[in-house]
């Protein structure tokens, strides 16, 4: 289940967080919209293709097709639905990490995007 219960968007500055468990629940109140979600979602199963289509062939323009449907697919769900500046622009490390986290947490059924 989404924990939204972390303060959101402006209240919080995501750089004062020590770890990455520190971090993800406001990661997950940053995601509250469903639409980001899915957005969040397709982006970033296009980036495991795009990802798969680089090994397959070794064209390297799939790595950078990879990160533009990830980043603009996430980028479209932040500014279009959620209305806030995704974190990766304070704490990259973190929000990668946390984009695969929710990932992973959607295929388990602990966030829902349906």
């Amino acid at each position: 289940m989404m924990n939204t219960s972390a303060a959101t968007g402006s209240a919080v500055d995501p750089r004062q967080f020590k770890s990455f468990a520190e971090f993800y629940p406001f990661y997950l109140s940053e995601h509250a919209n469903l639409t980001c979600r899915r957005l969040h979602f397709a982006g970033s199963t296009l980036s495991l293709l795009c990802l798969v289509a680089l090994v397959v062939t070794l064209n390297p323009l799939w790595l950078l097709a990879g990160l533009v449907a990830g980043y603009g697919f996430a980028w479209v769900g932040h500014f279009g639905f959620e209305k806030n500046k995704p974190a990766s622009f304070k704490r990259p490390l973190y929000s990668f990490m946390g984009d695969w986290a929710m990932y992973r947490d959607i295929w388990l059924g602990r966030v829902k995007i349906i």
